[in-house]
């Protein structure tokens, strides 16, 4: 009863803290300002946040007419807004990986699975209500299987039950058969709950394209036969299809690439030394940096023949994401955050590969701040700076149009109203590496 009447007390101070915060306000003063409702650069900026929002955005050179409580130098800095990881995966303690996500300012994020013992509805509740330090929250409910589907009447069932549950996308997870899929398809519109995941790797390609988004630009390689993934004029076909679809797609190259960083010892000796595992429990990182992992036991991964065609395939799918850009087919940012790719830090690296199949580097920010805000019903509020709009900013020390890895720069992010400079957010990083100890 103590615990329970001290964790209430915590909760109430977290609470209060939150609305002093919140009522504070805030200037950014003399910031470069990447706003990407356009491709363009506002300078020497005055920011103004009060009440969690943008008040006021106005050249420096102009006279101050509000009361402001907190300046922040930005003199030379550039502000974008926060990022959001659209395909995380909680692999172990929440309030931790929460921590790695704000830090590497990433201030929305969805997670795409529930796995057995996980309660994701409890922790949207947790982040919704501020009781735990979190980006806006969005879940999946449990991977949809075909093994689930015992016969048809169970797709009722599934359904009913991610519906009465609240998750706020449904997952596929798997090639189901074809009265299941459209049986899943019809219930799932009824019961207004979107279906995101797999592809239909067993259907014709129109199937998969009548769900909201595909999870990996890997499903279309696999949809596709040899002759069609070779064929430039298919491709292009294809693409216009996709398009027409009103489909999303996240490419998540990065997770794609971490099986041949797994399979090939050179790759994985710098794997494993990467400075960022530190912020892993060791037991996990232990598993994933020892040679019990599948990517490091099977022929399929490590042979050299393999890892030629694990080189050959990334290539094609980078060609493809580049593909489906010029296409008009609208792209999020995802990591699929597991093993030694960890959640925050994962993200920036899937800019970069996102970039490096050819988009600029303002089309690149773009899939990580626009179009998941469109995705998530919430460009009113977020996906660009604008007056009205949700504080969730990222200060940068250099220009992320210039050079998109320049995202890992980070002085300090903004999020829910509440400032972390780069001292607080050092904090957040060695408390989670404290606790993994």
């Amino acid at each position: 009863m103590k615990s329970l009447k001290n964790h209430l007390l915590l909760c109430i101070l977290l609470l209060c803290s939150t609305i002093i915060a919140q009522t504070k306000i805030i200037s950014f003063e003399n910031v470069n300002v990447i706003p990407m409702n356009i491709d363009t650069l506002i300078t020497n900026q005055r920011v103004i946040i009060a009440n969690s929002k943008i008040l006021k955005i106005e050249p420096v050179s102009k006279t101050i007419t509000n009361h402001i409580d907190i300046t922040i130098d930005a003199s030379g800095k550039y502000l974008i807004p926060g990022l959001v990881e659209t395909h995380y995966h909680l692999q172990n303690n929440i309030e931790n990986e929460f921590k790695l996500l704000i830090a590497n300012g990433i201030t929305s994020a969805r997670n795409m699975a529930e796995y057995k013992g996980q309660n994701h509805i409890k922790i949207r509740e947790l982040a919704q209500s501020n009781t735990i330090l979190s980006p806006h929250y969005y879940s999946t409910g449990p991977y949809l299987k075909r093994h689930d589907f015992k016969h048809i009447d169970s797709v009722d069932v599934i359904v009913r039950y991610h519906k009465k549950r609240g998750y706020d996308y449904l997952k596929i997870a798997d090639n189901l058969p074809k009265d299941i899929y459209l049986k899943l398809l019809e219930t799932a519109k009824k019961e207004n709950i979107e279906i995101v995941g797999h592809g239909q790797r067993e259907l014709p390609l129109e199937f998969s394209l009548r769900i909201k988004s595909i999870a990996h630009v890997e499903e279309f390689m696999n949809i596709f036969s040899k002759e069609e993934r070779n064929s430039i004029a298919y491709l292009q076909k294809a693409a216009k299809e996709i398009k027409t679809s009103g489909i999303y797609v996240s490419p998540t190259l990065g997770i794609f690439e971490m099986i041949s960083r797994y399979a090939d010892k050179e790759k994985s000796k710098l794997l494993n030394s990467n400075k960022n595992i530190k912020y892993l429990p060791k037991h996990y990182s232990d598993y994933w940096k020892s040679d019990s992992i599948n990517y490091r036991k099977h022929s399929w991964f490590t042979d050299k023949e393999s890892l030629i065609r694990l080189e050959n395939e990334l290539e094609w799918q980078k060609k493809f994401t580049l593909l489906l850009h010029k296409q008009g087919i609208p792209l999020m940012a995802g990591s699929d955050t597991y093993g030694l790719f960890l959640p925050g830090f994962s993200l920036h690296h899937e800019l970069e590969l996102i970039q490096n199949s050819g988009l600029s580097n303002y089309e690149t920010l773009k899939t990580a701040t626009v179009v998941p805000a469109r995705y998530f019903n919430a460009i009113s509020q977020s996906g660009t700076i604008s007056e009205g709009k949700l504080a969730d900013l990222v200060l940068l020390d250099k220009n992320p149009l210039e050079n998109i890895s320049n995202t890992r720069t980070i002085s300090g992010v903004m999020i829910k109203g509440q400032w972390f400079d780069r001292e607080k957010l050092d904090n957040l990083l060695y408390e989670v590496e404290s606790s993994n100890k």
